[in-house]
């Protein structure tokens, strides 16, 4: 079983790379070509010349594209190479009404699509360690998984198309509460000219412990904030919930508080720092800096 993938940013080349090492990849499509060339000529890949043809070699295509217009302009791309028996993984963070849009057309194609969203950041990408969470056909994943083990630790079947995405959604309000809580926390601490290096590692042996304050910590203590997981796209993804909620006629003052901090953050032209650059905000409140 061979896979394509489509879209070599942070998380499609940790993909990617892993499926070559695993003798798994077929081909690549990037929008920037110079991006797929680099990208072969360290892996041995093929560059496909667009998106119907990655579809053509491959088994299964993997997408990871930003925003919900390129996903629906790379599936409106693809479909010509689809065919029957063939699945599309969509690894992008988009809404739920758009990953059924996508299931639709790629089904019309007699093929399927897995709206499948992934946690764990670019190291996960390149370490093949991510979680994936897959809306859609259940006997698709099934038949797939072979293709998921060298990219991810555990894929998880969530129900139908949608699914997959409004988990990701759950994935991205808790992460919105954590990183506040941790950038509230560190401020604080270096307000009271604390180490922050220690209090990380005490702190994040007890209660408070989690993924953010082990791996974003130690840059936050160095005052550096190199992405991890952009603040622009981590406010994309909760301008999306933000969406689905206002539509239930639903205000989250957690969502509403921290797009306001990511706004305030991109018009100071951090937009592509990681989500930790919060703590730059609690800072200037609490007295740290």
């Amino acid at each position: 079983m061979q896979a394509g993938v489509i879209g070599l940013g942070a998380m499609g080349q940790g993909i990617a790379a892993n499926l070559a090492g695993a003798g798994a990849l077929a081909a690549v499509w990037n929008r920037t070509r110079e991006r797929a060339e680099a990208f072969a000529a360290e892996h041995g890949a093929t560059v496909a010349a667009d998106p119907a043809a990655v579809a053509a070699a491959a088994d299964a295509v993997f997408i990871s594209v930003s925003a919900d217009a390129d996903l629906l302009e790379v599936v409106d791309a693809l479909v010509p190479g689809l065919a029957p028996g063939k699945a599309v993984i969509d690894t992008s963070t988009v809404a739920p009404d758009t990953a059924r849009t996508a299931a639709e057309r790629v089904r019309a194609a007699g093929a399927e699509l897995l709206d499948a969203p992934v946690s764990g950041g670019p190291e996960g990408a390149r370490q093949g360690t991510m979680v994936m969470m897959a809306g859609g056909d259940a006997a698709t994943l099934e038949r797939i998984r072979p293709l998921l083990e060298p990219v991810c630790s555990a894929a998880h079947h969530m129900g139908p198309s949608g699914a997959g995405q409004a988990t990701k959604a759950v994935n991205q309000i808790v992460v919105a509460g954590v990183i506040q809580g941790v950038a509230a926390g560190l401020a604080y601490g270096e307000g009271q000219g604390l180490d922050l290096e220690q209090v990380i590692e005490v702190v994040g042996a007890g209660a408070a412990g989690n993924w953010q304050l082990r791996n974003r910590g130690p840059n936050v203590a160095q005052g550096r904030f190199p992405p991890g997981f952009k603040l622009a796209l981590h406010r994309k993804d909760l301008g999306i919930v933000r969406e689905v909620l206002a539509a239930q006629g639903i205000e989250l003052e957690l969502i509403e508080r921290t797009l306001a901090d990511y706004d305030r953050l991109i018009e100071q032209g951090r937009g592509e720092e990681d989500i930790s650059a919060l703590y730059r905000l609690r800072t200037a409140e609490l007295g740290g800096g």
